[in-house]
């Protein structure tokens, strides 16, 4: 299950699993960190007692994770439900990891490690120029706003020698998988989601999220290497917030930026949605939770 953020996820994969005996697997890429539940919308505690969840909050704030990572414990997870004859079911933002367990991940050769250092040296508009000289098309198949991605994308084409469209490609060449996967998109009206957005974002700040960052901070500051590159830091909101707690920012700024970054992550995800998956959609606009939207999800639910 997957669908844009603030669509209301969470609570829907509880009430559904509730409903057929299911245990919730998160596929998140920033739920899964201790320290931030506020600032990624982690489950209440009430929907994690309610029904086991996992892949939430259980990785420190100082470790990076990837998609080949969560494919691995993703599929121990779900055969580990299956054993006990419950349902899995996979909730989450992160179209990537949902989709290296739809069609399985590219096996791409290890990059070189000089490579990969002397990629990471270069300033994040060095390593845009030289991608885009090797690869122009590639500029349409990556956020080019997110350093990360650029330079990922430069390992991956100066290693193979080739577009990097060809290592997409081979994603389904490589869905050797027991499981037969059936998915649903969880959306809303664009100003519904909207509103949402928005209140999510007052809910954060309301529920102590400022507090949370500046916690956060003072681990990741403890660290001998630079914390600036670590994965959890590109959670929405996380360095909105730093802003305003180094002073570089008001709440009022802070605030609009989270709720504007939101808004285009949702977007974002919603693209991904329609040109990676072939899942039905429900819009919880129109067909509210928790009915007549559970009854309405049923029939897409494949019986083994």
């Amino acid at each position: 299950m997957t669908g844009p953020t603030g669509a209301g996820k969470s609570a829907f994969a509880a009430a559904l699993a509730k409903r057929i005996s299911g245990e919730v697997i998160g596929a998140d890429a920033f739920q899964i960190y201790k320290g931030l539940p506020i600032l990624t919308a982690q489950p209440s505690l009430e929907l994690t007692q309610s029904v086991p969840h996992h892949l939430v909050g259980f990785l420190d704030l100082r470790e990076s994770f990837d998609a080949a990572r969560y494919a691995m414990a993703a599929r121990q997870k779900i055969e580990d439900i299956q054993s006990r004859g419950k349902y899995p079911i996979l909730t989450g933002g992160t179209g990537l990891y949902l989709k290296s367990l739809t069609h399985g991940l590219a096996e791409l050769q290890p990059i070189d490690p000089v490579l990969r250092a002397d990629i990471n040296a270069m300033a994040p508009e060095t390593a845009f120029l030289k991608l885009d000289s090797l690869d122009p098309r590639a500029r349409h198949q990556i956020d080019i706003k997110n350093p990360v991605r650029i330079r990922r994308a430069l390992e991956i084409v100066i290693s193979t020698g080739q577009p990097l469209e060809n290592s997409r490609t081979q994603w389904k060449n490589n869905a050797d998988l027991k499981q037969e996967f059936c998915g649903i998109v969880l959306t809303r009206d664009r100003e519904d989601l909207r509103h949402r957005i928005a209140s999510n974002v007052d809910s954060m700040f309301a529920s102590g999220v400022i507090e949370e960052v500046r916690q956060a901070l003072a681990i990741l500051d403890q660290l001998p290497t630079d914390p600036k590159a670590l994965l959890c830091r590109r959670a929405i909101g996380f360095r909105e917030i730093e802003a305003l707690l180094t002073g570089q920012s008001t709440e009022e700024t802070c605030r609009a930026a989270i709720v504007l970054a939101s808004q285009r992550y949702a977007k974002r995800q919603l693209t991904w949605c329609r040109t990676q998956f072939n899942f039905s959609t429900i819009n919880l606009s129109s067909n509210p939770f928790p009915e007549p939207a559970l009854t309405l999800a049923m029939p897409f639910l494949k019986e083994e």
